[in-house]
């Protein structure tokens, strides 16, 4: 037979209908509703049951089921107006009834349930239906206690599919929101039968009804958020959820619950096998009136009142109780105990994770709910996180992550205790783990790493709490140590534990910013050396970075001494107290107080010497006990366990008496807390020893013949003031002893501790007292502590790493690593850091494998870890090379090797200053920075024919050069790509921008690199002058350890080498890039150029013209910088040395004459050196007689100056003056002395040139002001050494060499007499006057008697008594020579005339002249020489 509604028969699987509007209009509701009882009619009438009534008796009287529907059906068109104003009830109580009836077959009821299903699903029932709430609740009331027949077991999973989808519509509806708490139970606990039920039935019902699980759990969560807590404030009777008690959930009692009255228990199916029930001991979700007789109006209320915070209270407690009652439900038929043990805790952990996830932040918000999660689940995660399925660690570790994003600040310890007690413990195998189980950890692990503050949170709430373990440092340690392969290929655990390293230095350099350096808030190193009582140190707001910083910096350094004071201890208490008290952690004076909160509080003790140390019998030790037992808060506690809690702390003594002396002070702190319980303390007493006892006989193998619950209860009789506890206080205490063993001897030892029931109701009690979480911002406060552990540990992991991959995307992220590693390091200035991460990278370059130059760029080119490393070397030095120590040496390393490979650009050597000069200097500078190739020897003509023809078999066999394949090509390509990424160029250019300690540190590894062969050693030169000459403001740094090097290799070159001439001419660019700017400099730095002066005689030889070119550029650009004496005197010294170089003396004379010319750049500080420079030309006979002519010239001219300084010093104060003075006649001196030198050249120009300019500079400087004694000092070294030196010539020398010396010899006679004449006024009146004119006298004697070949001059000969003459009549006017003079000059003046010029006496002084002369002015006596 044909089905009247198809679609009531389709089962699909419930989805979401809560997004989309299906409401039909309001007026063809009652015609959905008529079709529907249609529906139902017709496979009603299909059952030979219901089809009887119409074919044998039409007197009968239907049934009252069709009835129902045909009573709806008459009215049901009339409604279709006023259809807002009909109760749902009316038109929906037929459905239900079929839906309740125990007479319908599967297909009927199975129709029904669609017809309710369209209701719901199409809105006919929406919030503004009249009585709607009143219609969904008779519509769950039904649905959860449908009834029906099974005909076959097709038919009964299509009705649980229907049940399953109207319960769905049912909180999916939008007039869900009026369901009472206790329906959204009966909803939750009806589908969960069906989800235990369908472990037998199909594969579909199964899927379906854990979905639709699911789907409810999410639809109520979903509501928590709107839920109004001040209205919802829900406890249920009987089980205490409050943070206040540490409640383990009972396995044994709370798993299994009643039968449920309206479900599935009254089901009939009519086949064989009996009824159906579903009741069968599984977890149940009951409101509170369910499980208690007596209810009062509030909790009735709450129970009617729409559902809220009360059955999500429940639901999430039953859903937790799922994990409890895994081992009391039965195995289904189909399952095998390993999937079925899988199969329950994941499906409870999958529905617990939905609500979380869907609950959000407002889990937390609700007492209830928080309670549940902080003990109930979590004590289960902690369970099933060490079970051997790595499935249920995933499920469970998915389900901490969300508590941790959502509700880690009321988690704290439970958080550490999963962190340590499972993640670490199986992530490091030290529990047996599996690979898989380890992988999910790892990854686990890595996820936490990867949220913004968690590494900043775990450090300031862990390791910075001298209660907690120093989880950050363990993690850092933990996942390094996972990086590191050791005897086996690197598998999927180490590179995730290398992405955790990575996560959490990312974390860090995320928040550094762009910042150079982060501030820091150090600890007050006042205050830490201060005594305080370290267990009452509490920061004044944990919200406030500006306080908790400071906090736990504090707390930081408290817990590393007090972990030292630990170590002591545990080793010798009473050092351990020494050094405690030493460190300012304990008074001078120990008192009971601080030692007991010593003990209470510091983590790490060895448990059996605390219980030994608290047990003793001496006074004091009895005392801290008392204290220590005062540090527990025992309030709201039951007795099992607060004795828990206590001794998880330490191990109680073996002793009697110290049992006794430690029982007693326990129960007398707990009768303290809780009187209410006891009569006094006595009562607390006993019965404590009594489950001491309880739990050695129940746990003790050697203990056959157990106690039993009523032995237990018989032994307690009378104890309580003579009256007996209650009997259910008794027995509760007497089941939790039973099942759960106090361990009296704690785990000792390093490593992850177990999680044991003990400690989680220690950790449970523990948290009340815990520091409140902070939550960390950006944490950029707190990095330079953190990356102190975590530098070391990632960067060896991550070199370790590096060295074995080759997979692109794992050396990225190596390499990022480091990056970020050195970023953090540049901003906290750690040079350690910094160094040790480029001793690494440069390792992984290639760059320093001895390879042969292809095979080096072949590998180069095609190694993409040495590409990345290479990069991110020169990353690094670019970006904090203010921070990098030794690691220059390592840059410099790769630098070198690059430039051997020929990869780096010819301009890398210059400056930045460079482009700037001129473009005269481009042919000397070009070879200063290119390379400069050893030259070659000439090659040797061949002029006869056997040697052309050995030219052209030579030529002929030369092969051409073999030209390179497509890959080295590319590789060559791909190389110099790399290496202009690198930006080399930058890191020496732009040194100037580099901190003083990092450029000294460059300079010195410039200089310990460059001790390699000669091409690195030049090419580390040119770099060394480069940075050098880009740090002119900070020369004095580099100046010493550079100037050091350079004279090093100037001094021991004994042949020209390109080494020695990149050193000399690099000096020379350095003086004349930095004379301009550094006057203070000026000398020191012109004193260097005398390197030049101590280099080889073949090395001077080969570069003289160039360094003469260059000094010349030099001074002309700086010479008005160069003031003092030692400065002038290397100049010229340099340039001296040129006058007899053939190629250098012109550069070496056009420097001199830019000086010289007009007194341009002559001072008194180069005066002197300027003429001995000057003559050194003059003499030089390289060149032309023209230069030395000039030069001549020069020296004369120089005289100018000497007059224009003593005008200037005629302003100056006398003692200023007369010192002047001085200063220019002794350079006057020099001058004349200078040019006599030159009055005797073998050459005849030169020479009588000399004589002239002689002249000139004596008697031709009328300005100049010279004190007599100079004229006397210039008789006496130059006029008459002068006349001989020229009188030996004529006699000694030959005439080929000495041409014409008869014009020399007159000349010098004329300069003989003019000098005189011109200085008689200051000679005359000194004291050696007379011994001048006598030696006046004796030369023109002498020179008389000269003869040139064999023959007397006779120009010389009429010379001189012309000559002599004039000087007479000249002394006579003045009065100098005279008759009467007493000194008698006239006696000896005539003794010699008379042997010259025997008529000159009557000529000059005629006998009828008087005798006497009367003194007077002397007359101007014009003397012309002919």
């Amino acid at each position: 037979m044909g089905c009247p509604n198809q679609q009531s028969e389709v089962v699909a699987v419930s989805g979401d209908t809560k997004g989309c509007s299906c409401a039909p209009p309001k007026t063809s509701s009652a015609f959905m509703v008529n079709s529907e009882i249609g529906a139902v009619l017709a496979v009603m009438r299909r059952n030979v049951r219901w089809g009887f009534h119409y074919t044998t008796d039409e007197d009968q009287l239907d049934h009252p089921l069709i009835t129902s529907f045909k009573e709806i059906r008459k009215q049901v068109f009339s409604w279709q107006h006023h259809w807002h104003t009909i109760s749902p009830v009316m038109y929906l109580q037929p459905f239900l009834d079929v839906i309740q009836s125990d007479e319908t077959s599967a297909p009927i009821t199975g129709v029904a349930l669609s017809s309710i299903y369209k209701f719901l699903t199409l809105e006919v029932l929406d919030l503004d239906t009249v009585n709607v709430t009143d219609a969904l609740h008779l519509i769950v009331d039904a649905v959860t206690s449908c009834r029906f027949e099974v005909t076959d077991p097709a038919s009964e999973e299509v009705v649980l599919m229907k049940i399953l989808q109207v319960l769905l519509a049912c909180m999916k509806s939008k007039a869900s929101v009026n369901l009472s708490n206790q329906h959204v139970c009966n909803i939750v606990n009806t589908c969960f039968q069906i989800v235990h039920q369908a472990g037998s039935k199909g594969e579909l019902l199964q899927r379906t009804a854990r979905h639709t699980m699911h789907e409810l759990i999410r639809c109520i969560f979903m509501h928590l958020s709107d839920v109004c807590n001040n209205n919802q404030d829900f406890t249920p009777g009987g089980r205490s959820h409050s943070g206040d008690e540490a409640s383990i959930p009972d396995k044994d009692h709370s798993s299994a619950s009643k039968p449920q009255d309206n479900g599935y228990t009254g089901s009939k199916i009519e086949l064989a096998g009996g009824p159906l029930n579903l009741s069968t001991n599984i977890p149940e979700v009951k409101m509170d009136h369910e499980s208690t007789g007596d209810v009062d109006q509030s909790k009735t209320h709450q129970v009617a009142e729409p559902y809220g915070v009360p059955c999500m209270v429940e639901i999430f407690s039953f859903l937790c109780s799922l994990l409890n009652a895994v081992e009391h439900v039965g195995v289904g038929p189909r399952s095998n105990s390993l999937t079925y043990d899988e199969d329950v805790p994941l499906f409870a952990f999958g529905l617990i994770n939905s609500a979380i996830e869907l609950s959000g932040p407002s889990l937390g918000h609700h007492p209830e709910m928080l309670a549940l999660v902080q003990n109930d689940l979590f004590h289960s995660l902690m369970q099933f996180g060490l079970s051997p399925s790595p499935l249920i660690l995933s499920t469970v570790c998915s389900i901490v992550l969300n508590l941790y994003h959502l509700m880690r600040v009321k988690l704290k310890l439970q958080l550490e205790a999963f962190f340590s007690c499972v993640l670490m413990k199986i992530a490091v195998n030290k529990h047996g783990a599996s690979y898989q189980q380890q992988e999910v950890a790892m990854e686990t692990l890595v996820d936490l790493c990867r949220q913004p503050s968690f590494i900043h949170e775990m450090y300031a709430n862990y390791d910075c709490d001298i209660s907690c373990s120093n989880l950050f440092e363990d993690l850092a340690n933990l996942l390094s140590k996972s990086a590191f392969p050791v005897n086996s290929p690197l598998s999927a655990i180490h590179v995730l534990a290398l992405e955790g390293l990575i996560a959490m230095i990312s974390g860090m350099a995320e928040t550094m910013g762009d910042a150079d350096q982060i501030p820091v808030l150090e600890p007050d190193a006042s205050n830490l050396e201060q005594r305080e009582a370290f267990w009452n140190v509490k920061c004044e707001s944990y919200e406030n970075s500006d306080c908790w910083v400071p906090y736990i910096h504090k707390m930081k350094h408290i817990k590393k001494k007090l972990m030292i004071g630990v170590d002591h201890f545990n080793r010798d208490p009473k050092k351990g107290f020494q050094f405690l008290q030493g460190s300012c952690l304990l008074p001078e004076t120990l008192d009971p107080i601080s030692v007991a909160c010593f003990l209470r509080y510091a983590s790490g003790l060895d448990k059996n010497l605390v219980g030994e140390y608290l047990g003793n019998h001496d006074q004091f030790c009895v005392d801290v006990l008392q204290e220590y037992a005062k540090t527990f808060d025992f309030q709201e506690m039951n007795l099992d366990t607060a004795l828990r809690v206590f001794l998880e702390t330490f191990r109680l003594p073996g002793e009697s008496q110290k049992i006794q002396r430690v029982v007693e002070a326990f129960a007398e702190r707990y009768y303290e807390q809780s009187p209410n319980i006891f009569a006094n303390k006595d009562a607390a007493l006993l019965l404590s020893y009594s489950l001491i006892m309880l739990n050695t006989d129940q746990h003790n193998t050697q203990v056959k013949k157990k106690m039993t619950e009523d032995d237990f209860i018989r032994n307690n009789r009378r104890i309580n003031g003579g009256n007996d506890l209650p009997r259910e206080y008794l027995s509760e205490l007497y089941h939790s002893i039973c099942e759960n063993e106090i361990r009296m001897t704690p785990e000792q030892g390093v490593g992850f501790p177990a999680m044991t029931h003990d400690n989680w109701v220690g950790l449970i009690h523990k948290s009340r007292q815990t520091a409140p979480f902070i939550v960390c911002g950006s944490g950029e406060q707190i990095n330079n502590k953190m990356f102190a552990i975590l530098s070391g540990p990632t960067v060896a992991a991550l070199s370790v790493v590096l060295d074995l991959v080759d997979q692109e995307t794992v050396l990225q992220t190596c390499i990022d690593g480091f990056l970020n590693v050195a970023k953090i390091a540049g901003c906290y200035h750690l040079d350690d850091v910094l160094d040790g991460l480029l001793v690494s990278l440069s390792k992984f370059t290639t760059l320093l494998l001895p390879m042969s130059i292809e095979d080096s760029i072949l590998a180069f080119g095609h190694d993409s870890k040495a590409q990345k490393s290479t990069l991110a070397v020169f990353t690094i030095a670019n970006t904090y090379g203010d921070y990098i120590r030794s690691g220059w040496r390592n840059i410099l390393d790769c630098v070198l090797s690059l430039h051997k490979l020929g990869l780096l650009s010819a301009r890398l050597g210059r400056d930045a200053a460079d482009e700037l000069e001129s473009n005269s200097d481009d042919s000397v500078r070009s070879s200063l920075v290119n390379p400069v190739k050893p030259a070659l020897p000439p090659a040797r003509k061949s002029f006869g024919l056997m040697g052309r023809f050995s030219e052209f078999l030579y030529y002929d066999m030369e092969k051409p050069a073999p030209q390179p394949s497509e890959e080295q090509v590319e590789a060559q390509k791909r190389a110099t790509e790399i290496v202009n990424e690198c930006r080399i160029d930058s890191v020496f250019t732009e040194s100037k921008f580099l901190q003083s300690e990092s450029l000294l540190n460059l300079s010195r590894a410039l200089i310990l690199a460059s001790h390699e062969d000669e091409n690195g050693a030049v090419f580390c030169l040119e770099l060394l002058i480069t940075v050098t000459l880009n740090n002119r403001d900070r020369i004095m740094l580099l100046w010493q350890n550079v100037y050091e090097y350079i004279a090093n290799i100037v001094q021991s070159a004994v042949m020209p080498s390109t080494l020695v001439e990149k050193a000399v001419f690099g000096l020379i660019r350095i003086c004349r890039r930095l004379l301009p700017y550094k006057e203070e400099l000026t000398d020191d730095l012109l004193k260097s150029l005398q390197l030049i002066l101590k280099l080889d005689a073949r090395v001077a030889d080969a570069y003289c013209e160039h360094i003469t070119r260059e000094i010349m550029h030099l001074v002309k650009a700086n010479a008005g910088q160069i003031k003092s004496h030692l400065g002038w005197r290397t100049i010229t010294s340099l340039l001296s040395i040129t006058a007899r170089h053939p190629e250098a003396s012109e550069p070496g004379f056009e420097t001199l004459e830019f000086i010289m010319l007009d007194g341009a750049h002559l001072l008194p500080a180069n005066f002197v050196l300027c003429v001995n420079a000057a003559r050194q030309f003059a003499e030089s006979r390289v060149g032309d007689v023209s230069r030395s002519t000039k030069s001549l010239d020069l020296m004369a001219g120089s005289s100018v100056c000497l007059v224009k300084w003593s005008r200037e010093a005629v302003g100056e104060e006398p003692e200023t003056a007369l010192q002047l003075y001085q200063d220019i006649g002794e350079m006057w001196v020099r001058l004349v002395q200078s040019l006599r030198k030159v009055c005797i050249d073998s050459r005849e120009e030169i020479r009588n040139h000399a004589v002239l300019m002689l002249q000139q500079c004596l008697t031709g400087l009328d300005g100049i002001h010279l004190q007599d004694d100079a004229w006397v000092q210039c008789f006496d070294s130059v006029v008459f050494p002068l006349l001989t030196e020229l009188l030996e010539i004529v006699e000694e020398k030959s005439a080929k060499e000495y041409r014409n010396m008869e014009g020399t010899l007159i000349l010098s006679l004329k300069l003989l007499s003019k000098s005189f004449l011109h200085s008689l006024p200051r000679v005359s009146s000194s004291a050696l006057f007379s011994k001048i004119w006598v030696g006046v006298l004796s030369c023109m004697e002498h020179y008389t008697k000269v003869k040139f070949r064999g023959k007397r001059s006779e120009k010389i000969h009429e010379l001189v008594p012309e000559l002599l003459k004039n000087t007479l009549f000249v002394m006579k006017s003045t009065g100098v020579l005279s008759p009467n003079a007493s000194n008698g000059l006239w006696e000896q003046t005539w003794l010699h005339v008379k042997d010259l010029a025997p008529s000159v006496q009557s000529e000059v002084f005629p006998d009828d002249e008087p005798r006497t002369v009367v003194a007077g002015a002397v007359p101007e006596v014009n003397i012309v020489v002919p």
